[in-house]
């Protein structure tokens, strides 16, 4: 939980289809709560998130081979999700592989 008054951090990539007018008169209208810090259109390397996909898919999502998505086992994902999500260290490790800071 965060503290009242404390601000959300957005780390957001610079794909294009997250550039609409629409999508930033949005964030723009949420800056009382909301810190945007974007990257790269290209930034896989600066963005954690990138980090969280390659270890699931090197474990839970490892050798899942379904023919259509309907055939994947409900909450794999998930399941694997929750688990980086609840190991703080990990988290963290992520972000320092960016080299970037809170």
């Amino acid at each position: 939980m965060s503290s009242a008054g404390a601000k959300l951090t957005l780390i957001w990539d610079g794909l294009p289809s997250h550039r609409s007018r629409a999508m930033s008169a949005y964030v723009a209208s949420q800056r009382s709560w909301l810190v945007v810090e974007r990257l790269p259109a290209y930034g896989h390397d600066l963005n954690p998130v990138e980090m969280i996909w390659g270890n699931l898919k090197s474990s839970e999502l490892a050798n899942l081979c379904p023919d259509t998505i309907d055939e994947a086992p409900l909450g794999v994902a998930d399941a694997g999700l929750e688990q980086i999500g609840g190991d703080s260290a990990l988290c963290f490790a992520f972000l320092r592989h960016t080299g970037l800071s809170l």
